[in-house]
């Protein structure tokens, strides 16, 4: 087996590493990739040529959501979402998150990947949401906990897609899974090993709800420490 075309693995990851040009670093690893395969230069021109005729449109399917999600956001989709949010009696950061956490992965698990999304739900919705829940209950927090709220919103999203996805028959993960196994000579179904998944989603689901429950308690213990300063800093001025 010829493993010199896993270079093209490198490139990627020294391009992106470097923060070279996005398109340039995939074309650069497709052309390595090709080469180290033994490809003919025709061919392997051939074969970049109709990856881009198949995937032309895909600009238009990514850029077109993100217009929308701009419009709405300049019409004031992230405020009304902070005050909604804001009138809810109990809700806490850990608490929205966890919830949004369990409809993301049960929706990935039915196959239903495009509900959710960081252009789409996170930075218009979810990372507002959790960001004025924080601000309501602990007011004066630094930006860089504010940061840590969103990227909190961001990995959510991550684990509920990642983990959830692994569950639905038809993800292509689950067929590369089910293909390699048969050319290695395991006999497996696509279903059995869709099924496996689930313990691993519902691992995934309770370990990260612990995370946001200790969310909450940071949150809480950082709006005590700037409560404790702020007295002391009083007394210095």
């Amino acid at each position: 087996m010829n493993y010199w075309p896993l270079l093209g693995i490198a490139v990627v990851m020294i391009g992106f590493v470097l923060r070279f040009n996005a398109v340039l670093v995939v074309i650069s690893a497709g052309i390595v990739t090709g080469l180290c395969a033994l490809m003919p230069p025709v061919q392997l021109l051939s074969a970049i040529g109709e990856s881009f005729l198949k995937t032309r449109s895909l600009p238009v399917i990514l850029l077109l959501p993100l217009a929308i999600i701009g419009l709405l956001e300049r019409h004031g989709l992230k405020q009304q979402a902070q005050r909604f949010i804001a009138g809810v009696k109990g809700a806490t950061v850990g608490r929205l998150l966890s919830i949004y956490l369990l409809a993301r992965e049960g929706s990935a698990a039915l196959g239903l990947t495009s509900l959710g999304g960081h252009p789409q739900m996170v930075r218009p919705l979810v990372a507002p949401m959790a960001e004025a829940l924080a601000e309501r209950q602990h007011p004066g927090l630094s930006q860089q906990v504010r940061d840590k709220v969103k990227a909190m919103a961001a990995a959510t999203d991550n684990i509920g897609l990642f983990f959830g996805e692994d569950i639905f028959v038809a993800f292509g993960a689950i067929v590369l899974m089910h293909t390699f196994l048969r050319e290695s000579g395991i006999e497996t179904d696509p279903m059995h090993i869709a099924f496996w998944g689930i313990p691993t989603a519902i691992a995934a689901f309770l370990i990260h709800a612990i995370r946001l429950r200790r969310l909450d308690h940071y949150l809480a213990a950082e709006q005590a420490r700037l409560a404790q300063a702020a007295p002391q800093q009083t007394e210095r001025n």
